[in-house]
């Protein structure tokens, strides 16, 4: 079984494998009681929302981890796929600038990524 950072690098690299970019993986812990990890990123459209959700699901059923919940639908500007001590959330880019969960969550430090998506490029102004 994997432990919670293994488990949001996971589902990083999933969405990753789907073309997600501006991805992050947040470090909640002693910040918050809601989850240990957040993983964030954006997808250009609805269709590749719903496919990274897709990806990022199968990659961790394939380790036996199952989400507790999810919130939004595969044609929907965001989904939120919670695993417990691992949350992530997929959005279309209005609707991650809308939320803000870089700003909102500014105290907590990011985990280093090795991946192919394109760095976090920030706000747009």
């Amino acid at each position: 079984m994997l432990n919670a950072l293994e488990t949001a690098l996971l589902a990083a690299e999933a969405a990753d494998g789907k073309k997600a970019y501006d991805l992050l993986v947040l470090d909640l812990r002693g910040l918050t009681s809601i989850a240990d990890y957040f993983v964030i990123c954006s997808a250009s459209n609805t269709t590749q929302v719903g496919a990274i959700a897709d990806g990022i699901g199968h990659a961790l059923a394939q380790e036996g981890i199952r989400s507790s919940h999810i919130e939004g639908q595969p044609s929907s500007t965001w989904v939120l796929m919670d695993y417990g001590d691992v949350v992530v959330h997929i959005f279309d880019e209005h609707t991650r600038t809308y939320y803000s969960l870089e700003r909102l969550w500014g105290d907590a430090p990011s985990i280093p990524l090795r991946l192919t998506a394109p760095v976090l490029k920030g706000p747009k102004p």
